[in-house]
């Protein structure tokens, strides 16, 4: 799996109009699904993510987890992140997983976080999208649990 994590103050997200999810302050995880990738691999992204000492403490250092902080996770599903740019202009996407899977373990993530005790929110599968978000910091990190 690969997730790239936004720290937020805020975020949204909205298909063809309507807003189908909103978080105030936490995380933005774009969340790609590889073939390889099972349910043992998302829930311990899941855990990951919720133990990652990525927000500011008393002292304003990054020592806080998004469990310290109280934040909330908008999980948005997100193939392009296995784009394969290597040859021509026009990226090619093999490297992702078929769909069915995908939305499988986009959903198992979702519901391990729900289990850790975060508030999820979670944007719509498979839809066109539009994610609006403010980054805090800014602060984005990438994780690809093939680099464990």
């Amino acid at each position: 799996m690969r997730a790239l994590l936004q720290r937020t103050t805020g975020a949204t997200v909205t298909v063809a109009g309507d807003v189908v999810a909103t978080i105030d302050g936490g995380l933005v995880v774009l969340l790609g699904v590889g073939p390889a990738d099972d349910e043992a691999t998302a829930r311990a992204l899941a855990r990951r993510l919720v133990e990652l000492r990525i927000f500011r403490d008393a002292e304003g250092r990054t020592n806080s987890s998004l469990m310290d902080v109280g934040g909330a996770v908008l999980l948005v599903s997100q193939f392009t992140l296995f784009a394969d740019t290597r040859r021509g202009r026009r990226p090619g996407f093999t490297g992702a997983a078929p769909p069915e899977q995908a939305e499988r373990l986009y959903e198992t993530v979702g519901a391990a976080l729900q289990g850790l005790g975060v508030e999820v929110a979670m944007g719509r599968f498979g839809a066109e999208m539009a994610v609006q978000l403010t980054n805090d910091g800014p602060f984005t990190i990438w994780l690809d649990t093939d680099d464990r």
